[in-house]
């Protein structure tokens, strides 16, 4: 029997209402795991301190926030604030005198562990000495006033690559800061909406290290300062930014208007060449060009006989479905065989690979909200669907892999309120192979997070002893920016590992907007890249 007890964790807040949602998502997911214990909010009786931006800005952010980052309002499950123990620090004594040890006598009543910041303002630093794990916070707390956010602002104006989600702890002072986790995010046209999308991944974040956390007892972060203070926009920088969001909205409607003519689809083309995952360079590769009514994206490639097939996802200009085509190659030329599989739904991904006899094809169905794996009953034209897992969940780009005798799934699970993505969260299964009837998660999912990295960009490749993943990079703005390579260290149902060996960036052949996809078979490799077109 488990007798560890709970992590008792307060949180700092503004206010006894009018939690945003990130906020009460948060409460909620503590409420509901046993490993936590929510003791009590703490109202901050200054909790935005001498922050403050324009009149100009805060008419412009609400506005923003109204237009484009409007989402339906979180209900929470468990979390009730007319239920809720609130802590306001006046009923300590008088808040910030020296001679008073306020947050001493707080800390020790509650016997919290550590505290989560949602406000600029701090803890004073004798609370914050007195945590164990110290007080918790993420960078977008810091850069919001009363009635204003300006996280991610400097991002959009700057055209930065990613913006960056910081969660760090403070165990002792100000200069002693350390940083638990800082994935980055690929930037949207809109700071607000850019914003509201980080603040919900950072629930899933914090959720996952407060796990760690746990499990432990012990706090793993990188020691780090805080000395880059972000302020609000000035007025030239709000004038470059509406000139942004002005071009966006611009391509937007050029964009509607070429949908309208069944015309403006994403055009992206194959390459080919000799070489191995960790080696291969995509400047020696040929050209599989695609033609109006057969656009080729997610290629993977299978040996069959002594044949290479390239399964890929299929579509003309125009279409809002794509299927699953295969053909094989003539030399670096591809020779249409037919449609692999078609459905209601759209389809992409072909993850096709084999286990003993059988040859199975694992396509990406996330708008049926489950994983499919079908079984190949004729090659390469006939397939039927062989088991369902995740009834109900979306997952995109998911593999299957089979490394020291046992089943691993890697998916790409969307779970989210307001923004459905699945670029950000790479989860962990082990399986008991294609029937998917046993599925264990991994203990820390999602085992990585971040746009830059985390969503699957192939099938995962063993070269020479080593475990490869290629993974997309979402960033500048771009769906399938680049391409990484990542080399998997430590795979077990208690822990993931994995680095970065290389990024393949869209500069390998002109007329490059993307590429984000890799796969090899025997010395062919195959990536796909989007036209900038």
């Amino acid at each position: 029997m488990n007798t560890v007890r709970p992590l008792r964790i307060g949180v700092l807040v503004a206010r006894k209402e009018g939690f945003e949602n990130w906020e009460l998502m948060i409460f909620d997911q503590i409420m509901a795991d046993p490993r936590f214990s929510l003791i009590t909010l703490i109202v901050h009786p200054d909790p935005f301190g001498d922050r403050q931006a324009s009149r100009l800005f805060e008419l412009e952010s609400h506005v923003e926030r109204r237009l484009l980052a409007r989402q339906r309002r979180y209900t929470p499950r468990i979390f009730d604030a007319n239920r809720q123990r609130f802590d306001d620090l006046r009923a300590f004594g008088t808040y910030g005198a020296a001679d008073i040890p306020v947050p001493h006598k707080l800390v020790s009543e509650r016997e919290l562990d550590l505290v989560i910041r949602m406000t600029p303002a701090s803890l004073p630093r004798d609370a914050i000495r007195d945590l164990p794990f110290g007080e918790w916070a993420f960078n977008f707390c810091d850069q919001r006033s009363r009635n204003a956010d300006w996280f991610s602002y400097r991002d959009v104006i700057s055209k930065s690559a990613a913006t960056e989600l910081l969660l760090y702890a403070r165990q002792d002072d100000d200069a002693r800061v350390a940083s638990i986790a800082s994935p980055s995010f690929n930037v949207k046209f809109s700071a607000a909406r850019n914003a509201a999308f980080v603040k919900e991944r950072a629930v899933t974040l914090l959720i996952r290290e407060l796990g760690r956390l746990a499990d432990k007892r012990e706090l793993k972060a990188t020691p780090s300062r805080r000395d880059d203070v972000v302020k609000p926009p000035s007025s030239l920088d709000m004038v470059r930014y509406a000139g942004g969001l002005s071009s966006h909205f611009l391509a937007r409607a050029i964009k509607a208007l070429r949908a309208k003519m069944h015309s403006g689809s994403a055009i992206w083309t194959l390459y080919t060449g000799r070489g191995r995952i960790d080696d291969f360079d995509p400047r020696e590769s040929v050209e599989i060009p695609p033609t109006k009514s057969d656009i080729k994206a997610d290629p993977f490639l299978f040996q069959y006989g002594n044949e290479c097939y390239l399964f890929y996802e299929a579509y003309a200009d125009g279409d809002r479905k794509a299927h699953i085509a295969v053909g094989r190659f003539r030399g670096d030329t591809i020779e249409p065989v037919g449609i692999a599989l078609s459905c209601d739904h759209h389809l992409s991904y072909p993850f096709v690979f084999r286990d003993g006899e059988s040859i199975f094809m694992m396509p990406e169905t996330h708008q049926s909200r489950r994983i499919e794996i079908w079984r190949c009953v004729e090659f390469p034209l006939k397939w039927e669907l062989y088991s369902t897992a995740f009834e109900g969940r979306s997952a995109a780009d998911s593999v299957l892999t089979r490394h020291e005798g046992k089943w691993w799934l890697f998916t790409n699970l969307s779970d989210f309120h307001a923004y459905e993505d699945h670029c950000s969260e790479l989860y962990l299964f082990e399986v008991d192979g294609p029937e998917l009837k046993r599925i264990i998660p991994h203990k820390h999912n999602p085992v990585v997070i971040g746009s830059t990295v985390a969503r699957n960009g192939g099938r995962i490749l063993e070269r020479n002893g080593r475990l490869y993943r290629p993974s997309q990079c979402n960033a500048h703005g771009i769906y399938g920016y680049g391409l990484n390579i990542m080399e998997i260290e430590e795979l077990s149902l208690s822990a993931y590992r994995e680095r970065c060996i290389r990024t393949i960036t869209p500069d390998f052949k002109k007329g490059l907007r993307g590429c984000h996809h890799f796969d090899a078979a025997g010395e062919r490799y195959v990536v796909d890249a989007r036209l900038s077109l």
